[in-house]
């Protein structure tokens, strides 16, 4: 369930136990029911896949977030 804000395929993530972060991943694939999507806003469900982080337990939180240069 998407808590807050928009997630954006390929966007960056810190994976979170409690307080501590305990990994970093980028974002894969997002998918709402069997579609791929490219976001996923407020208020709905999906599907994540993790590039570079497989130690998901229940109750984790899942922080996306993505930079921009501003020239």
């Amino acid at each position: 369930m998407v808590l807050d804000g928009t997630l954006l395929r390929n966007d960056s993530i810190h994976v979170k136990r409690g307080t501590e972060v305990i990994g970093e991943a980028k974002c894969a694939a997002l998918k709402r029911f069997t579609d791929d999507v490219r976001e996923v806003q407020t208020g709905y469900e999906c599907g994540i896949s993790l590039d570079g982080f497989d130690a998901i337990k229940e109750g984790d939180i899942l922080e996306f977030y993505h930079r921009e240069r501003i020239n």
